[in-house]
């Protein structure tokens, strides 16, 4: 999958843009605050419907307007016109997909898979687990439907049971108990099928990410992936463990109105030599890890769907080293399309660049052809 084109109008610094991509390394350069992050938050935006960094739409709107607009031209077998476009005074956005309006974000994750390695992935590593429960809910929910629609559902049900828990504390009507059970049995049968969807990932995904980090880093150091779930320590069957644990803690759910158990409180532990990256990890450890997620993410995504992502990397090679910095940039060849985003010329003198590669510079939010 390619992205030909890309438009944007009143799109943060961008009044009207137009920019056209290489089907190979796309380099976006240009000082802070210039408007290249935009470039690809706006991509971002045509494959997901969200934004990048996670901010309200409304700051995306250029001062003094009242609405933005991106258009993206996507070719794989046939050519996808992309639309999306947000209005400030109602606060809605629409998409379009080939003039056709999609009325459910749900319906186009997946569709355009998108990779990202961001400075913020530092806190997929270092952070807490929810960062790397959204991380991989994110990966499977592009590359498995299903999924995304039982995670759905999941996050629903969470929604109406704590609403229901918080009810019984505030009002003691412990004849909503019995509702409350209903809510369980519809938690455990989403959060059993979430469980056993994160096992198989792990299993297969942790193979791509030990195969990048082995490009990275040459053998020196072994990495793996742990998934810690609620049935994990003593191997029960997960139904039963969950049922376990939800009448183990039902006093306390009640007392603090608050969902304890379930899959959206599991962790995903990553470890190098065997020993757990978060607590021993040194700072280029923690980052080599984080890029070979991404890369393991881009062709887990790739062969999942039978297509190429879309991969966005924003400002990543100011922070390595030579020798790694050297060894992404080789990595990335073999991407295919990329999008990469430096503060300036110099550090393209690192990278391996080929003719078919384009630079693009980008100067308070102009578009310029290096």
């Amino acid at each position: 999958m390619l992205l030909k084109v890309l438009e944007l109008k009143n799109f943060r610094l961008h009044k009207n843009s137009r920019i056209s991509f290489s089907d190979k390394l796309n380099y976006i350069i240009g000082g802070n605050g210039q408007g290249k992050t935009s470039a690809l938050e706006a991509i971002y935006y045509l494959c997901t419907t969200k934004n990048l960094n996670q901010a309200a739409d409304s700051e995306a709107v250029n001062f003094n307007e009242r609405m933005f607009e991106i258009k993206g031209l996507f070719s794989e077998l046939t050519e996808n016109k992309v639309r999306f476009f947000y209005e400030l005074d109602s606060g809605k956005k629409n998409y379009f997909l080939d003039e056709k309006q999609v009325h459910r974000a749900s319906a186009i994750i997946g569709k355009f898979p998108v990779v990202t390695l961001t400075q913020t992935d530092h806190a997929i590593t270092a952070g807490s687990p929810a960062g790397r429960r959204k991380m991989v809910d994110s990966i499977i929910s592009q590359a498995s439907a299903a999924y995304l629609r039982i995670l759905l559902d999941y996050n629903k049900t969470l929604k109406q049971r704590s609403a229901l828990l918080s009810q019984i504390r505030e009002t003691r009507d412990y004849s909503l108990l019995t509702e409350l059970d209903a809510w369980n049995e519809s938690l455990i049968n989403n959060g059993v099928e979430i469980i056993k969807h994160r096992i198989n990932f792990a299993k297969d995904f942790s193979s791509y990410v030990s195969k990048a980090y082995l490009r990275i880093m040459a053998e020196k150091e072994t990495p793996s992936i742990e998934y810690r779930h609620l049935a994990v320590e003593n191997e029960e069957n997960i139904r039963d463990a969950f049922h376990k644990r939800i009448s183990a803690m039902r006093e306390d759910e009640l007392r603090r109105a608050t969902n304890l158990v379930g899959p959206h409180r599991d962790d995903f532990m990553f470890k190098i030599n065997g020993m757990e990256l978060r607590k021993f990890g040194s700072q280029g450890q923690h980052k080599t890890f984080q890029i070979a997620l991404r890369f393991g993410q881009f062709f887990y995504l790739q062969d999942a769907l039978s297509k190429t992502p879309v991969f966005l990397l924003d400002d990543v090679f100011g922070e390595l080293d030579s020798f790694r910095a050297g060894k992404i940039s080789e990595f990335l060849t073999e991407v295919g399309q990329a999008f990469i985003t430096m503060t300036d010329f110099s550090r393209l003198e690192r990278l391996q660049r080929n003719e078919s590669d384009k630079v693009i510079e980008v100067n308070n939010g102009t578009i310029a052809y290096a």
